[in-house]
């Protein structure tokens, strides 16, 4: 037993025994250069749009969600009036027709928490689903939408650990109010912030996080972006340099937190 223990002191642990198979051979070379267009041509959004914007006919769907996809199909026609959840789909939409995974769980998220986004339709007389992301699929499992229960912990802790398996893939988790975000809270501490410094392992893990009413009371509508921010790099007195296409201030970074006044949303990037 002294003997291992004193070699133990000797021994030399090779980081790369740690990353996961999926990201041995992942091309990250570009997030050390300059930004990547990501943009899409019209014409295709337009086609997409369309495919993911028509509703069956043999479906019972409520009315109003019947209007929705109407007045979707309509902004789609004319390049005008669309809205977030309608552009949401077609960024989703999108990245699936180039091959990726795009999965969200949270509360709500089917119906999306302003009963905004409608990702999953049901017929109204019998038990059935229509998803229109699908039309665009070449598998349902491309796209993924998944309602989950009040347990913040444990839900985010299973989206860590599928994002980490899926390099690929865009993950997300959406809560549906500010606070949620409490009871994730080791989850986000823990792994998401420091999984880097602490085993080697990266992870694309996207938060959507209410935020907004700030000052007006608890935590219900806010997310506390403050303390996300306090989560970001290692040394505040440490800035990377800003160079003219601010490469290493959106990359060379343990996590992003971009603000999306829309909807009282705010997206944290974290990677």
């Amino acid at each position: 037993m002294e003997k291992s223990y004193v070699d133990a002191s000797n021994n030399i642990f090779d980081t790369k025994d740690w990353i996961p198979k999926q990201w041995e051979n992942l091309n990250v070379t570009h997030l050390y250069s300059a930004p990547q267009q990501t943009g899409v041509k019209i014409p295709l959004l337009r086609e997409i749009g369309e495919k993911i914007s028509t509703l069956p006919t043999n479906f019972n769907f409520h009315p109003q969600i019947r209007k929705i996809y109407e007045n979707r199909l309509n902004s789609i026609a004319t390049g005008k009036g669309i809205d977030w959840a309608t552009a949401e789909a077609l960024a989703w939409s999108t990245l699936i027709k180039e091959g990726y995974v795009v999965r969200i769980s949270g509360q709500d998220v089917e119906r999306g928490t302003f009963s905004h986004r409608h990702s999953v339709l049901h017929d109204q007389i019998e038990n059935r689903r229509f998803i229109p992301i699908h039309n665009i699929c070449n598998d349902v499992s491309e796209f993924q939408s998944c309602n989950s229960h009040l347990s913040e912990f444990a839900v985010l802790g299973f989206e860590f650990g599928f994002s980490i398996y899926n390099p690929d893939g865009l993950i997300l988790w959406e809560a549906q109010f500010g606070d949620f975000a409490n009871g994730a809270q080791i989850i986000i501490d823990q792994f998401i912030s420091s999984c880097e410094s602490k085993w080697n392992i990266a992870n694309g893990l996207v938060l959507l996080l209410p935020h907004g009413m700030d000052g007006q009371g608890a935590e219900h509508s806010s997310c506390r972006i403050e303390r996300f921010l306090q989560l970001c790099d290692d040394d505040p007195r440490e800035i990377p340099d800003f160079n003219e296409d601010k490469v290493w201030q959106i990359q060379k970074i343990n996590m992003q937190v971009p603000t999306l006044l829309i909807l009282g949303l705010q997206s944290f990037l974290c990677s």
